[in-house]
């Protein structure tokens, strides 16, 4: 692709204001990066997945206020992290993760695993990990 065919179709997601770099050929004939705030498809594409991850997040919040699962289930979804991501970044076995998404283990969860839990969400001090958003 042409360096001026670069895709640029200002109607994604982040309104342009992200750039994403593209590989094209200029004039004479040698490789460069433009940059590009998008294009179309891609966008539509993004724009589905996003709209899933949220129904899906919709529903894992259902399944938290329903005592299913603990909120650490929330934010371990809401962070786009599987069980064993969040084992890995917070420094516990997956079979502790596990345990602690159930609600039973999770209420009796000591401040030692609650610090490397908001650690690994990055979550701010004042932040509440038995808390989900509404």
């Amino acid at each position: 692709m042409k360096e001026k065919e670069v895709p640029q179709d200002d109607a994604n997601m982040l309104e342009g204001k992200t750039r994403e770099l593209q590989y094209a050929v200029d004039e004479k004939g040698n490789y460069t990066v433009v940059k590009s705030v998008g294009w179309e498809p891609k966008n539509i594409v993004l724009q589905q997945t996003w709209e899933e991850i949220n129904e899906n997040l919709e529903q894992v919040r259902e399944m938290v206020k329903a005592g299913k699962y603990s909120p650490l289930y929330y934010h371990m979804k809401k962070h786009l992290l599987t069980k064993r991501m969040l084992a890995s970044y917070a420094g516990v076995s997956v079979f502790r993760v596990w345990l602690h998404l159930k609600p039973r283990k999770f209420a009796k969860l000591d401040e030692k695993y609650i610090k490397k839990y908001k650690d690994a969400l990055n979550m701010k001090p004042g932040e509440d990990l038995g808390r989900i958003d509404e």
